[in-house]
């Protein structure tokens, strides 16, 4: 049974497409981003609301793409269409080296938050790490309404902290009034310091084309993939905007700064340390939950890639249950020899590296995409907002990780050309008509 005759008992709907969104955002990074962006005070803020008003300029753009196509269709293949075959394997590869290197991310973070509990992992990071990778590739194995079922409760149970945190900073608020906020700077707003604040913000953004990579896992995808990708960013980013500025402006800068776990530190300042033990579990399922989601897209990326000859045939086997195994595993393997490659660096160290290389190698889909709406005078507006806004970022995240993105981009060009070689003269000749 192939994909597009796959029964819709064996996709996902609606709600499971908008839980693979949020669930695939709603990782680690909005957990730990508080400790990071203290310092930047309001501009933390106006980054914030920068990252959300460009992250939803380019759902926006990605919905009106996938609607405009008849049944299911990924970025990469998107990009293909509009700008030729090397293009797209380009913009589909750096999209998948970022699904694997972002579980990595995730995987750390969600380490991190169970060291706390079970302090034996903190001892053993890498191992712990490898732990949640491969017990999460476990799930995928056994189906993606497996593993569509897990991202709606881990999901359910992510937003409990987020909402607990929320309800506080409301009743916070609603006593005090601006009084409870840190005092706006004198000098005005840096721009900068809400540059660089942006750009740390948009790690947590990241996820909102998870529905449209999975779209061949999608029941009714012309409808339900635009409406998940963009009502997944949107309420994504409003809680994020509510509770990452609550924590900010109303804790102390120099308890945020080294607290390992700000969540935990709101809730045991403004209700009780009780209730706050409970965070950094939440914190780990949440965490647990995106690698979920992101193991998920890792295999469906080289599964569809491989079936429009880009990558080699391999990558195009599945399951009986629909699984593409070669293509799961390759990335969980790749995954993991980076743990252990990079397993000498402590956690946060590594966190904070992968993930400003993961949000600079994803930028370059976001860009592209933005190129195609503007070729094909698509949402055109909005796309010319993307594409500043994604420049924008690549420039705040850095020459380091900027240009390791492009290397990287350009490291699976001689797999393309080897597959391209070995398809015959007419196929060859076809495909790149």
């Amino acid at each position: 049974m192939n994909e597009e005759t796959k029964k819709p008992s064996q996709k996902l709907g609606f709600f499971m497409s908008v839980a693979l969104v949020m669930g695939n955002m709603i990782g680690s990074g909005v957990f730990l981003l508080p400790q990071s962006l203290a310092p930047f005070g309001w501009n933390a803020i106006a980054g914030w609301v920068i990252t959300i008003a460009g992250a939803l300029c380019l759902a926006h753009v990605l919905a009106k793409l996938t609607a405009a196509h008849e049944g299911a269709i990924g970025p990469a293949e998107l990009v293909e269409r509009s700008f030729g075959p090397v293009a797209g394997f380009l913009i589909g590869f750096s999209f998948w080296v970022s699904v694997w290197t972002g579980c990595v991310t995730i995987a750390v973070g969600a380490t991190s938050y169970m060291s706390s509990f079970l302090p034996v992992l903190g001892e053993y990071p890498a191992f712990a790490a490898l732990g949640v990778i491969w017990t999460m590739t476990g799930v995928n194995l056994l189906g993606v309404r497996s593993a569509g079922s897990f991202q709606v409760i881990t999901t359910l149970l992510k937003l409990t902290p987020l909402i607990v945190v929320a309800v506080l900073i409301g009743m916070i608020f609603g006593r005090e009034g601006t009084a409870a906020l840190a005092p706006f700077p004198a000098e005005g707003l840096s721009l900068p310091s809400v540059n660089t604040a942006a750009a740390m913000t948009l790690w947590a953004m990241i996820g909102f084309e998870a529905a449209c990579a999975a779209s061949h896992k999608i029941d009714n995808p012309q409808r339900n993939v635009p409406r998940a990708t963009f009502y997944g960013a949107l309420l994504s980013g409003i809680i994020y905007l509510i509770v990452c500025s609550g924590i900010t402006l109303m804790l102390p800068v120099d308890k945020v700064t080294v607290s390992p776990a700000p969540f935990e530190l709101f809730v045991s300042t403004f209700w009780s340390p009780g209730p706050a033990s409970f965070v950094a579990a939440f914190a780990a399922i949440s965490a647990i939950g995106a690698v979920n989601g992101w193991t998920l897209v890792q295999g469906e990326l080289p599964l569809e890639m491989a079936k429009r000859q880009m990558m080699p045939a391999w990558f195009a086997r599945v399951t009986a249950n629909g699984v593409p195994i070669n293509g799961l595993l390759s990335a969980t393997l790749l995954g993991s020899l980076l743990v252990l490659a990079n397993s000498s660096q402590s956690m946060a160290g590594l966190f904070s590296f992968m993930a400003l290389l993961t949000t600079s190698v994803t930028l370059w889909l976001y860009l592209a995409c933005a190129a195609v709406a503007l070729k094909r005078k698509i949402a055109v507006p909005f796309a010319l907002l993307g594409l500043v806004f994604g420049i924008w970022s690549l420039w705040g995240a850095g020459l380091d990780a900027s240009g390791l993105s492009i290397v990287l981009m350009l490291a699976g060009l001689p797999l393309y050309w080897w597959t391209r070689r070995s398809l015959p003269k007419n196929d060859r000749s076809a495909s790149t008509s």
